[in-house]
């Protein structure tokens, strides 16, 4: 069993920035990929950005070049810096675990708002 809890999420201005933390806990030693997903009102969830165990990473063409996402294993944690915010990245963000094998594991979600 794998528990996430994410926090960083806020209010910022377009052109802002924030960083979204997600700590893994119980049997993170399974853990592969973590990233995060998300979903605005009306929209479908989509994936935002992850990161294996090793470092590799992949993205979202609607984030590619603005978002980073990084993995402190020795802390069991994950992180997506997100610079230069849209209106559009305004969303719920949900951090993810999976393990080698099926499923996912789910964070609590973080609200980020981009607004003037």
């Amino acid at each position: 069993q794998v528990q996430l809890v994410e926090s960083g999420g806020g209010l910022v201005q377009p052109g802002g920035s924030l960083r979204l933390s997600c700590a893994a806990s119980g049997s993170i030693l399974s853990i592969n990929v973590m990233g995060w997903y998300r979903q605005a009102p009306g929209k479908e969830r989509e994936l935002v950005a992850g990161i294996t165990k090793g470092g590799s990473t992949n993205y979202a063409d609607a984030v590619k070049g603005r978002f980073t996402i990084s993995r402190d294993n020795a802390k069991s944690t994950a992180y997506l810096q997100m610079n230069s915010l849209k209106l559009d990245d305004t969303a719920v963000y949900y951090c993810y675990a999976q393990p080698i094998g099926y499923g996912k594991y789910w964070g609590q979600g973080t609200r980020v708002i981009v607004s003037s």
